[in-house]
């Protein structure tokens, strides 16, 4: 059984487009229903806000492996100098259950996250052809960090700017990459929200904030979940989300729209009908496109496997007997 931790991820290296390359293999197990997912249980106890998910899937196709993440979320460990996620991959052969790999790190989470956006980014602008896009990230943790090393890579050429916003504010020192000289700090989210192409948001926020019209034709990427407010359906109706069961519920803004706004499973589109059957370019090219993932483990297992394949070839990482 093969090992691998954060060190040896990093070795192998993050090759975005090769990362995004692989989900959408593991999209079109989606949607030729070659894959189980349960809906994932959520232990929490003492302090509420303090979750650990257990999240189990198969994905056959090339993937053929069914694994198990276990991550836990202390949003409060931030203040004490700790990552807020931990997490653990394990992944078992297809056929016998026989475990194969442990992938003890949550990098591996964050590389998952930032490449379903980037294939969103990806068919976004498929769909609508940009020679210069601006782009806000919101929230400068690990996941708005990698979803910044994404954005420069597979956007190279392509991008007017970059606009970054964490309410603790962002050290430019933590800034490097090819987008460097078009990355600005701005001094609010609504700065930035204006005339964003591509609007990202990766914070930790417990409310929902963004009130304000977006901007006619922009991709609205609501990773964090709990950043908008109802009033978007007043200025879009194009709503994509990864899986309807999941986004549906712990107070998410996709449940809050569905509770107070109607919006149902039918209204929306989900990732395997952008991908494999451009539900994209069927809107109005100025009606604002808005995505919402959940989190699907499916995406953890095939990049799972992506790493153990690279790590296997690159002779990386601990057999454990």
């Amino acid at each position: 059984m093969l090992y691998l931790n954060e060190k040896d991820l990093l070795k192998i290296g993050i090759r975005w487009n090769e990362t995004i390359d692989n989900l959408e293999k593991a999209v079109a197990c989606l949607d030729k229903k070659d894959y189980a997912q349960p809906v994932k249980p959520y232990l929490r106890y003492r302090n509420l806000t303090n979750r650990i998910i257990a999240m189990p899937a198969f994905v056959g196709g090339d993937v053929n492996l069914a694994g198990i993440k276990w991550i836990a979320s202390f949003p409060g460990n931030i203040d004490h100098g700790l990552p807020r996620a931990h997490s653990v991959v394990v992944l078992n052969q297809a056929e016998t259950g026989v475990p194969v790999a442990v992938i003890n790190t949550a990098l591996l989470s964050v590389v998952r996250t930032a490449s379903v956006s980037g294939m969103m980014i990806r068919h976004f602008l498929k769909a609508r052809p940009l020679q210069k896009a601006n782009v806000a990230i919101m929230g400068w943790g690990p996941i708005g960090r990698r979803h910044y090393d994404m954005v420069s890579e597979i956007m190279q050429g392509q991008i007017g700017k970059i606009s970054l916003y964490d309410i603790r504010g962002v050290d430019p020192k933590t800034i490097s990459g090819p987008a460097k000289d078009q990355t600005v700090v701005v001094n609010s989210w609504q700065e930035a929200y204006a005339d964003a192409d591509i609007f990202i948001t990766c914070t930790v926020s417990k409310a929902p904030y963004v009130d304000l019209k977006p901007k006619a034709g922009s991709l609205q990427l609501n990773c964090s979940l709990r950043d908008y407010k109802t009033s978007i359906l007043d200025h879009t109706k194009a709503i994509i989300v990864d899986d309807w069961e999941e986004v549906c519920r712990e107070k998410t803004d996709i449940e809050m729209m569905h509770l107070e706004r109607g919006l149902q499973e039918k209204d929306t589109k989900n990732i395997a009908d952008v991908v494999y059957h451009d539900a994209m370019a069927a809107w109005p090219k100025d009606m604002p496109i808005m995505f919402n993932p959940r989190g699907m483990a499916v995406f953890d297992i095939a990049t799972g496997r992506y790493f153990i394949e690279k790590a296997k070839a690159m002779k990386v990482g601990q057999e454990l007997e």
